[in-house]
Formats: structure tokens, C-alpha cells, sequence
């Protein structure tokens, strides 16, 4: 395409122009006025003469328009993937790229987007098209088409943001007759209190003809089946979930499947409720004033989550030295209340230098194996009372006790050192100073001797007997500590040691803190991947089998970590909830957002995009056409307020050109401007020649 423009090279200075500008027009106003025969030709002959003094040049420019760039932006995310609307959008691609390519000077950039690996929740093509699109100047975009079942979550609300001015088309797959279920979550609760029930309100949805008007809703709680409920359709409905743990607690309300249903996945809905004990209530009993009580009380105490109860004897009753009853203690020891009437509202009993002098009868003490049975737990902080004639080995409790005493104290100084089986162990594993040899903490001066009949020997003390001993009983956890030196940490003598480390562990693994599981496996996700820990006190761990909310499958291959601790990361393929298990322990982890935007709603629909298309000038249609595909004709056109008709699309044709060359040519300069003035001259000397 050439364009043509007048240009302007004067010979003389603008002030010079003007003044010969203003003479000329002068005389040959003077001409006119005065009636002056030829004074046109004057008039003619003068403007020739003036505009040869500033030099017209005449400029063509050879112009080609750029190519017209129109994105084609396929949604991929999973919704796209139900009934045939993957076929569809594929079919409708290949024949739209034919199109536009057959339109001439366009450039066709087409774009797979949706299935976002980046975590983002929701279908995000917009973001994709702005990319897309970003090296392309705004004259020179042709317009975007969209292949979508319409679940797009990032539509902006005005065309301006959009950053060109141009149409924007969607052609929507899937059909409008489709049928699904999905369960609504209206009140989740993100926290809970351990051993109470915390309630859950949603709301079960149906689209589509021919839908029911109940459906059953079965809870899981941790993969676990714990109740089932039939509930109205389209109205709010609620469920409790008892928690049973601190920490995560994975729940599921899963809505029964209805025939013809594009899917099941937005039946379910998944949520993660942190389990928070309310309080833990803590027993500690001192046999008798020693160094050691305190260290056990500022540990408890200090702790927020602990509601501690302490009793220390000050005088045992066979000691007849005649002080009055009621100078005797404080307050009465309320024995009764405390091993009978309450002592299923603890969950920890600990015995500080406890010897049994007569206090408690021995009913109270197969209470207490039963409260230790039943899921309590009970700690024996020892030192010669556990080799005395008065030990606690002589009651009831001896039943759930690992190690039996000997009779004897070995009092000679040492090191607590980490056994082979404590190195992997949750209590005692990465306990500062305890993995060098010796370890860099102060030494204690008292092991009570004993022979371990079950449990594990996490610490040993001197000539290797079991200094610390943790065993499961039925329900519940008992643990010895088979020396009253642990105080000397806290004061620390030689340096000290990790106490408050060690018996805020050891008391916490007791009350059943999930991280502190000697045998656990638990899955973590962190954007696509799944992460698998496995803690055991075995020599190796087994593979896991992983199986996702499609159904996929894998199997995972751990590596040890540290001693005791085997992992292993899965890049996953689907977002939503995982299941891990190694054939004795399973695991559960929810991948993404609980409850995913693209799977609330998986009704495709043309509401989303109209707004905007509008805007543009464009359309949105279905592909679908009774038993086949309506694809529209696609035209390119110049720029207009719309862009689409029945059965066709348009483009905007680009506005956009680039110079390929210049010529110009100087009007007065050569022959041609010698034949204009001598021509005007040559007819004004011939006209006053008459």
C-alpha cells in the first residue's frame, strides 16, 4: 500500500516567506480590486512564484500491514475432562486453527491452559491470555477465542483490563441438559477441642431434571466411617464430628452418587480440623520433700496446655511422733476422690520418690492399672524407693510395670547415655549433646537396678542398665526413669544437661502427643507434592502404596533420614485427597485447596463469560448442536461494535502497518517547476500582449 503526503523544503528564512507572502498578495489584491484585466493570471503567476519558495516536495511511503495476532486459549483443567468435552474441544480447535490460518495475515498463538501445576485454585485462563499476548502491541490484537465448559474463575470484570480492544469469543463445551450432585460446605470449622464434638453445617446440591429429593451423607473422620445420615436435598443440614486427637484431624462428608451425574468428585467434601486438648490434667505425687519435685513442678507448671494437681506426703502415717492431726498437712489427702471417684479425669499419673507406706489401699492401685488399660498413663520417677521393701513393684501396678527391681541401687557416678533403639525413638532421638561420645552433659550418681520384662530401654545408666524405660499397656503408656538424679540437670551441675528437653517429651509421648509415636506414618502436602514420614523403631521401612482421588496409583520407595525416620516425596498428579498405607499403618493428606473451585461446580454454563464478552463485541455460544458440534464461521473484519452473528465469529483486522521505503519528488525543482512558471508566465505576457 503506498500513501502520498505534502511536505515543505523553503529556500528562504519563515521571515522572508513571509514578507514576500504578504507583497504578492498585496499586488495581486490590488489587481482584483482595481479590475485589472489578467489580474487572475497575476494572481496565479504570483501564488506559483511564492510556493516555489517554499519548496513543496511531494512523499510516498510504501506501507504493509502487520499480520492480525489472535490467541486460542484451550482449557485443559479437569473439569474439561467429564462426558465428551475433551472431544469436544479438540475438534473444535483443529477446525477453528484451519479457519483462521485460511484468513490471511493473521497469526494464530494457541494456548493450553487450566491445569495449573502451580497450586492456583480454579481455572485461570485469563492470566494464560495475558501472557500469551503480552509482546503483542494493541493494534495489532485480532481478538482471543476461549474453548471451555465456562467454569472460569479469573473472568476479569471490565474489557479495559484486558489491555487491548478487541473481541473476545468463548465457545462452551459440554451439554445443557447435564445432571450433577454436589455437597456444599456453609460452616467449617478449622479448630476443636480434643474429646468433644464440633459441628459441621453444609448443604447437598442438584442440578439438573429428575433428581431426588434426599440423600445419605456418610462421615469419615481420618478415613474412618463414624456415621451416616439422610438429609433434605437443597437445604442447610449439620453433623457432629467428635474429635479424636490432637493435631490433624482429616473429616470427609461424602453424598451418595446419583444415576447419570457427570462426576463424583464434588460429592465428597473434605476438611481439616486441628485437634486442641482443652487441657491436660496432670497428677504428680511426692513420696517425700526431695531436690527433684521441683524440677517436676516449674516443668508442668510452665506448660499452659497442663491443669496440674500436686500432692507431696510430708510425713508418712507410721511415724508416731504425736503431732496433732490437724498440723499434719495443709489439706487432707483425698485419697478417695482422687484414685476412685476422678481418676479417669487425668490423663497422667506421675509418682515422685513414691514409696507405699500404707496411704493408699490396694484397690486404689488396681484402679490405677485400669485407668493405665483403659488409655491413661502412669510415670514412675524412681529412685531407692523402687528397691525397697515399700516399692511400688509390690503392688497392683507391678501387673503393667516393665522392669522388675532387683533390690539393689548402683551408686556410682555416670553418664545418661542414648541406647541403640533410644537413637530412634521419638523421646530421646536429637536430645542435645547425646550423640557425642560421651555425651556432653553432667553425670547422675544413683541406677536403680532392675530386669526389664517388656518396653524398650530408650537410656541406660551405670554398667548399661535400663535407666529409662517406656512400654504400652493395652490403651495406655507406663514409663520408668529408674534414678531421682535428673534434677541435677536443672541445677546445672557440670555443665547440665537437656531436662526440660527430656521430660517434657517424655511426659507429652505419655499423654499420646502424635508426633512423639514410636510407630507413625503421616503424609504432608506442600503444592503438588506429597511428602511420606514413616517412624519406627524397626531396621527399615516398608514401601508405601499411595492411591489418589482418581484412583491413580503409586509406590514409594523411603530413605532413611535419621535413625528412626524414613522418608520419601511424590510429585502428585491430581489435586484432592491421598491415601498412604504400608500394609500395618495408613496415612492421609489432602493435596491443594480441601475443597477445589474447579470441583464445586461442574455444571458447564455460558453465564460466566457473557458479561465480558459483550463488552468486547463478542459471543458465547455452545458448541454442542443436538447430536454434533456447531462450529462458527470465522471472518476477519475491521474494527466494529460487533463482532458475531448465528453462525459466524468475527476478528478485528490489524490496524498495525510498517514503512518499507520513501521517495519524494521536489514539485518546483527540474523540469516540472520550470514549465509551471515559465507556463504561468508564457500565458500572462500573452494575455497582456493583446
Amino acid at each position: 500500500m503506498a500513501d502520498f503526503s505534502l511536505q515543505f523544503a523553503p529556500l528562504l528564512p519563515w521571515a522572508a516567506l513571509a514578507a514576500a507572502t504578504v507583497l504578492a498578495a498585496a499586488v495581486a489584491l490590488a489587481g482584483v480590486l482595481g479590475r485589472v484585466r489578467g489580474a487572475w493570471l497575476r494572481v496565479l503567476a504570483l501564488g506559483l512564484f511564492v510556493l516555489a519558495l517554499f519548496g513543496p516536495v511531494l512523499s510516498r511511503e510504501d506501507r504493509s500491514f502487520l499480520p492480525s495476532v489472535v490467541a486460542l486459549i484451550v482449557d485443559r483443567s479437569a473439569s474439561q475432562g467429564l462426558a465428551d468435552r475433551t472431544q469436544q474441544t479438540d475438534a473444535a480447535r483443529d477446525a477453528l486453527a484451519r479457519q483462521i490460518k485460511a484468513l490471511g495475515n493473521t497469526e494464530l498463538r494457541v494456548v493450553e491452559a487450566g491445569a495449573d501445576s502451580s497450586g492456583a485454585d480454579g481455572t485461570q485462563l485469563f492470566g494464560a491470555l495475558s501472557s500469551a499476548l503480552s509482546d503483542v502491541p494493541p493494534d495489532r490484537v485480532g481478538g482471543a477465542i476461549l474453548l471451555t465448559d465456562g467454569i472460569v474463575h479469573d473472568v476479569p470484570a471490565k474489557a479495559a483490563e484486558l489491555g487491548f480492544k478487541a473481541p473476545v469469543h468463548a465457545l462452551i463445551t459440554g451439554r445443557p441438559d447435564e445432571r450433577d450432585r454436589q455437597i456444599d460446605l456453609v460452616e467449617a470449622p478449622r479448630f476443636g477441642l480434643v474429646k468433644h464434638a464440633t459441628t459441621i453445617r453444609f448443604r447437598v446440591i442438584d442440578h439438573g431434571p429428575g433428581m431426588p429429593s434426599t440423600s445419605t451423607v456418610v462421615l469419615r473422620r481420618d478415613g474412618e466411617e463414624i456415621a451416616r445420615t439422610e438429609v433434605p436435598v437443597g437445604q442447610l443440614s449439620s453433623i457432629d464430628v467428635p474429635i479424636d486427637h490432637p493435631g490433624v484431624n482429616i473429616v470427609e462428608l461424602d453424598a451418595e452418587a446419583v444415576p447419570g451425574e457427570l462426576s463424583q468428585v464434588n460429592n465428597r467434601a473434605v476438611l481439616q480440623v486441628e485437634g486442641i486438648r482443652e487441657k491436660m490434667r496432670v497428677l504428680l505425687i511426692s513420696g517425700e520433700p526431695n531436690a527433684g519435685e521441683r524440677t517436676w513442678r516449674n516443668l508442668l507448671k510452665a506448660d499452659a496446655n497442663v491443669d496440674l494437681v500436686h500432692f507431696t506426703i510430708l510425713r508418712p502415717p507410721q511415724k508416731g511422733d504425736g503431732t496433732p492431726i490437724n498440723e499434719l498437712s495443709l489439706i487432707q489427702f483425698p485419697t478417695h476422690r482422687l484414685f476412685d471417684e476422678e481418676i479417669n479425669g487425668f490423663d497422667l499419673i506421675i509418682f515422685d520418690r513414691y514409696a507405699q507406706e500404707g496411704l493408699l489401699p490396694p484397690a486404689y492401685f488396681d484402679n490405677m492399672t485400669e485407668f493405665v488399660r483403659n488409655g491413661g498413663a502412669i510415670l514412675l520417677a524412681s529412685g531407692a524407693d523402687y528397691a525397697s521393701d515399700n516399692s511400688l513393684w509390690g503392688t497392683g501396678l507391678a501387673d503393667i510395670l516393665p522392669a522388675a527391681p532387683t533390690g539393689n541401687v548402683i551408686y556410682q557416678p555416670f553418664r545418661p547415655q542414648i541406647t541403640d533403639l533410644g537413637r530412634r525413638h521419638p523421646v530421646t532421638r536429637d536430645l542435645p549433646g547425646g550423640n557425642s561420645n560421651p555425651p556432653a552433659w553432667g553425670e547422675w550418681f544413683t541406677t536403680v537396678e532392675t530386669t526389664l520384662r517388656g518396653g524398650t530401654a530408650v537410656m541406660s545408666g551405670a554398667h548399661g542398665a535400663p535407666l529409662l524405660v517406656l512400654a504400652h499397656q493395652d490403651k495406655g503408656r507406663v514409663a520408668l526413669l529408674l534414678s531421682d538424679h535428673a534434677w541435677l540437670w536443672a541445677r546445672g551441675y557440670e555443665g547440665g544437661g537437656p531436662h526440660v528437653d527430656l521430660l517434657r517429651r517424655l511426659s507429652h509421648w505419655l499423654m499420646k502427643e502424635p508426633d512423639l509415636d514410636e510407630e507413625a506414618l503421616r503424609a504432608h502436602a506442600q503444592g503438588r507434592d506429597l511428602t511420606i514420614e514413616r517412624q519406627t523403631m524397626a531396621d527399615k521401612a516398608q514401601p508405601v502404596e499411595l492411591t489418589g482421588p482418581n484412583g491413580e496409583k503409586a509406590r514409594l520407595v523411603l530413605k532413611q533420614e535419621k535413625p528412626g525416620l524414613w522418608t520419601g516425596t511424590y510429585a502428585t498428579g491430581a489435586m484432592g485427597l491421598w491415601h498412604a498405607g504400608d500394609g500395618t499403618l495408613q496415612a492421609i493428606a489432602n493435596v491443594g485447596p480441601a475443597n477445589p473451585r474447579e470441583f464445586r461446580d461442574l455444571i458447564s454454563t455460558d453465564a460466566r463469560l457473557k458479561g465480558l464478552a459483550a463488552q468486547t463485541g463478542g459471543t458465547v455460544r455452545r458448541l454442542a448442536s443436538g447430536t454434533g458440534l456447531s462450529i462458527p464461521v470465522v471472518r476477519a473484519i475491521d474494527d466494529a461494535a460487533s463482532y458475531g452473528g448465528d453462525d459466524w465469529i468475527g476478528l478485528k483486522r490489524s490496524e498495525a502497518s510498517v514503512v518499507r521505503g520513501i521517495s519524494t519528488i521536489p514539485i518546483f525543482a527540474g523540469l516540472i517547476g520550470l514549465a509551471l512558471l515559465l507556463g504561468s508566465l508564457a500565458m500572462l505576457w500573452t494575455r497582456e500582449g493583446r
